[in-house]
């Protein structure tokens, strides 16, 4: 059975837990759920852009939200799909869910402050919550990184999931229908009204505003792409950032959300970065080093895949983490507690 767009956001809750849910309770909860900012905007006369889908199924949802967390699911003739890619999941480099308090601003200080409130990862991927409402996608200096890769993926949301299936996953290339369940899926993740700190001011705006004023407004309260900078290495590693002084309170929540998210028991990299004293003063030994195994050198420069050798770790842009965030986490690590 197919429904609408609008329709889709009231399922996006039980698919998190992994059930579809009644289609009639879902209906029933309707008038319960918050304004999407795809709608307010499209009945305001914004063109839909090229993502978007005219119906989709429960079905189609669930497959996406399945190769989102897992990456595998059932496809349509009923058989079990093969693993998107051996070493990674959508997850392991991006969240499902609100990352940032202020939608209209990249501040990575109050991200972590969020992030610990949230209690989510701190990642180097942007969220897909709000992906369908952005314009363009591998920004800024993601296109000196991949050059002519992202020709077809800077522009289109579609190119952008299979660039990241086949090159930052290291993994296959996706169906068509994966591709549109996958855009199922995020469309459940629309922006929402609340999402967007709305007050009563901006209420008043929009009421005796034009259509053309309250689409303005409407989208000068998120960011239309994730922008993406990318930081060099300190002139010291010695000496660090210069005149930054590190907090290691907020170094450890890093370490915690960022760090650890791919580095435990059983994550994406086979290097296990626990909380014992071994393990931060092994990072400590390698802060000044020239190669990966300095903070420096891998949250700035991440490292690359190869042949033999798939697994990679991406980079932080300053956008992600500050220089202030990384001397946090070496001033937390040189504590040793």
């Amino acid at each position: 059975m197919k429904y609408s767009l609008a329709f889709i956001t009231l399922v996006s809750s039980s698919l998190l837990i992994g059930s579809v849910g009644d289609v009639f309770e879902v209906e029933k909860k309707a008038a319960l759920v918050d304004v999407s900012i795809s709608d307010m905007l499209f009945s305001l006369g914004e063109p839909k852009p090229a993502h978007y889908l005219d119906s989709v199924s429960l079905e189609m949802i669930q497959r996406g939200n399945e190769l989102v967390h897992f990456g595998r699911t059932t496809a349509p003739n009923g058989k079990n799909t093969k693993q998107i890619s051996k070493f990674y999941k959508c997850i392991s480099c991006h969240n499902t869910v609100k990352e940032d308090p202020n939608l209209a601003e990249v501040n990575p200080e109050r991200r972590l402050d969020y992030a610990r409130e949230m209690d989510i990862p701190f990642l180097q991927g942007s969220t897909f919550y709000g992906i369908v409402n952005r314009e363009t996608w591998y920004n800024d200096d993601y296109v000196v990184k991949y050059g002519g890769l992202v020709e077809s993926a800077k522009n289109s949301l579609e190119g952008s999931i299979q660039l990241c299936a086949e090159v930052c996953s290291q993994g296959r290339t996706l169906k068509q229908w994966e591709i549109e369940s996958i855009l199922a899926y995020f469309w459940t993740l629309d922006l929402k009204k609340s999402d967007l700190n709305w007050t009563a001011e901006d209420e008043k705006k929009m009421t005796n505003a034009s259509d053309d004023e309250r689409l303005l407004h409407i989208k000068k309260k998120f960011l239309a792409k994730s922008p993406a900078t990318f930081g060099e290495l300190p002139k010291s590693k010695s000496e660090g950032y210069k005149g930054l002084e590190g907090n290691p309170a907020n170094g450890k929540i890093i370490y915690e959300l960022g760090c650890q998210h791919c580095h435990r028991e059983k994550g994406e990299s086979d290097v296990v970065l626990d909380d014992s004293k071994a393990t931060l003063n092994w990072l400590k030994r390698n802060i000044t080093a020239n190669g990966d195994l300095s903070i420096y050198e891998i949250i700035r420069k991440g490292t690359y895949a190869g042949e033999g050798h798939k697994e990679y770790m991406p980079h932080y842009t300053l956008e992600k983490m500050s220089d202030q965030q990384i001397e946090d986490l070496r001033s937390y690590i040189e504590s040793g507690t």
